[in-house]
C-alpha cells in the first residue's frame, strides 16, 4: 500500500512524520509520503496517486476536499480522517476493498488512538462479501451486487459458494472456518467452475470472485536452503494473512535459476517457478523497486525479488510486500492488477 499523509496544522504535521517513521518499518507499507498545507492543490493529484490517503485535519475540510474527487468504492482510496492530537483515527472512504477500515485498525494501534469505523457489516460484526474479496486478494466481477449479498449476510441468509472440486482452496475453508459465526454460507462443487474462481448466488443474484494473481519474488545469497527460503516466506505471508495455498507462483532472476534451495521450495510447496531474464530486468522501471547499487555492480540490474515479482504479476501490477531481508533471504510479494 502507498500512501500519502496530508497534514494542515504545524501539530498535524508533527503526527504525520512520527507516523511516517512507524509506517516505514512496515513491509506492507510500500511507501510513505507526507505532504502539508495547499490542500486544494495536493488532494486532486493524491486521489489518483496513492492507495490510501491520511489527512490529518477537521473533517470539514477533509470532505469539502473529497467531495468532488468521488466517484466508486471500486476506484477510490482508502481516506483515513485524524484528528491534531492524534485521539481518533476515522475510516471515511473506501473501508472495504480500498482497505480503510483495516488500515484505520493499523494506524490507531501506532499512534494510541481510537478507531472510528461505521460500515454497517463491521459494526454488526458479519464479514462482508467485498471484505472477504479484499483480504482473499479476489476481484469482483459485478460490484453492483455487492449490496444485495452484504444485505442478505446481515439478514442472516445462506450464501452459496461454488468451486472447482480440482483446485486447491485451502485459503478460503481456512478464512471462513475463522469467520464461522460472521457469515453462513453452503460450499457446492462443480468442475463447470473456472479454477481461478468462486462463484456466489442467493435467490437469483450471482458474483464472480476471480483470483488475481500472487507472486511471490525471491532472492537469496548462493546456497541457500529450502528451509531459509521455506522460513522467510512463511514470515512474509503472516504479515499478510496469506494462507500458503493462495499464491500463484514463485520467481527470481535468471540468475539464480540453479539455486537449488528455489527449486526444492517449488516442489515442496507445489507451486510453479519462473526465472525472469536479465534483459527484461535491465529494463523494467519502476519508482516503487527499492535499488541496490551492490546489485547493479555485480549483475547489471537494481533488484531482483522485487521487479522480478512485479513483471510476472503482469502489466499494472503493484507490490503488497517490499523487499524484506530474512538471515540472506529477501522476499518480495505482487499481486496482479486483476
Amino acid at each position: 500500500m502507498k500512501i500519502a499523509i496530508i497534514s494542515v496544522s504545524d501539530k498535524g504535521f508533527e503526527l504525520s512524520k512520527i507516523l511516517k517513521n512507524k509506517l516505514d518499518d512496515d513491509s506492507t507499507i510500500i511507501k510513505t509520503d507526507l505532504y502539508h498545507k495547499d490542500v486544494k492543490k495536493q488532494f486532486p493529484i493524491l486521489f489518483y496517486e496513492y492507495d490510501a490517503i491520511i489527512a490529518i485535519m477537521a473533517s470539514g475540510i477533509l470532505i469539502r476536499s473529497i467531495a468532488p474527487l468521488i466517484e466508486s468504492k471500486i476506484s477510490d482510496p482508502a481516506i483515513l480522517n485524524i484528528d491534531d492530537n492524534g485521539n481518533f483515527a476515522i475510516s471515511t472512504l473506501s473501508g472495504h476493498l480500498g482497505g480503510a477500515n483495516n488500515l484505520t485498525e493499523k494506524i490507531a494501534s501506532l499512534i494510541d488512538a481510537t478507531p472510528v469505523i461505521t460500515t454497517s457489516t463491521d459494526v454488526n460484526k458479519r464479514l462482508g462479501i467485498d471484505v472477504l474479496a479484499k483480504d482473499l486478494y479476489l476481484s469482483i466481477d459485478n460490484t453492483k451486487e455487492i449490496l444485495f449479498f452484504n444485505k442478505s449476510i446481515l439478514e442472516g441468509k445462506e450464501i452459496s459458494f461454488f468451486i472447482n472440486p480440482d483446485k486447491n482452496f485451502d485459503y478460503l475453508f481456512e478464512y471462513l472456518n475463522d469467520n464461522t459465526l460472521e457469515i453462513d454460507i453452503s460450499i457446492n462443487f462443480s468442475s463447470k467452475i473456472n479454477t481461478d474462481e468462486i462463484h456466489v448466488q442467493l435467490d437469483g443474484h450471482k458474483l464472480v470472485l476471480k483470483e488475481r494473481k500472487v507472486v511471490v519474488g525471491l532472492g537469496c545469497k548462493r546456497g541457500k536452503s529450502c528451509e531459509d527460503l521455506y522460513d522467510g516466506l512463511k514470515c512474509s505471508i503472516s504479515e499478510l494473512n496469506i494462507h500458503i495455498s493462495r499464491i500463484n507462483e514463485l520467481c527470481s532472476a535468471e540468475i539464480k535459476k540453479n539455486e537449488k534451495g528455489m527449486l526444492d521450495l517449488s516442489n515442496k510447496l507445489n507451486i510453479p517457478i519462473n526465472f525472469v531474464e536479465l534483459d527484461k530486468l535491465k529494463l523494467f522501471e519502476s519508482d516503487d523497486i527499492q535499488k541496490s547499487e551492490f546489485v547493479k555492480s555485480k549483475f547489471g540490474i537494481y533488484g531482483v525479488c522485487e521487479p522480478s515479482a512485479l513483471i510476472m504479476a503482469g502489466f499494472d501490477s503493484k507490490l503488497i510486500y517490499k523487499k524484506t531481508s530474512y538471515n540472506g533471504v529477501t522476499i518480495a510479494i505482487a499481486i496482479s492488477k486483476n
